[in-house]
């Protein structure tokens, strides 16, 4: 059994989010990433053959032996759902509200932190599954997922959109579990894996004590 996704996230603090120009480019990304120490990671549906890039980087593992998480983003339709969740993907991810998506990982039992801004589209979102994404999160900046928590207190909220690297400490001090970040990641391995190795925070059990 491994880690649940959501566990690996909040142990995590930042989400690389990844847009390519094409699978070779995104697996070069996330080979890079997985050996600075960074387990989970969003591939988007807007790099050209991406299910591609999911499948041949599911099966590997991170800097400290543990199983990658990968997961894809911008999944809006039924067919992306599918295709992501064959290629291997670990969790889905919508920009915003997606029932299509969300029928598809509940009929298949799979990890889906759907997208929403609203008070309402959030609290939909967590009521389903426990998590929402918050996107754009820069718009309402941290204050907003301080307020969202006071109502939401149980909720693990994943803020995407606008918010740099070194921002991503005080957006986890206002109650994010993770941040996902799509441009201004180091290129540097050493630079990366001190950057993870900064947010990092106690996972799970299972991961504490892991089978050899």
């Amino acid at each position: 059994m491994s880690c649940h996704p959501y566990a690996a996230l909040a142990a995590q603090g930042l989400l690389p989010v990844l847009r390519n120009a094409d699978a070779d480019e995104a697996v070069r990304r996330t080979t890079a990433l997985l050996a600075a120490g960074c387990r989970a990671i969003e591939l988007t549906t807007s790099t050209p053959g991406w299910a591609e890039a999911v499948a041949r980087t599911a099966p590997l593992t991170d800097a400290h032996d543990r199983p990658a998480l990968i997961g894809v983003g911008t999944v809006t339709t039924t067919a992306e759902a599918e295709s992501a969740l064959a290629a291997g993907a670990a969790f889905l991810i919508s920009p915003y509200p997606a029932p299509e998506v969300r029928a598809v990982a509940t009929r298949r039992g799979a990890v889906f932190v759907e997208g929403g801004f609203t008070p309402g589209e959030i609290a939909s979102a967590v009521r389903a599954a426990g998590a929402a994404k918050v996107f754009p999160a820069h718009v309402g900046g941290p204050q907003f997922i301080r307020s969202l928590k006071a109502v939401l207190p149980e909720a693990l909220f994943i803020t995407t959109g606008g918010i740099r690297p070194d921002e991503t400490r005080q957006w986890l001090d206002a109650g994010a579990t993770a941040v996902g970040i799509g441009t201004g990641l180091p290129e540097d391995l050493g630079e990366l894996a001190a950057l993870f190795a900064e947010l990092a925070r106690p996972c799970c059990a299972h991961c504490a004590r892991p089978e050899r």
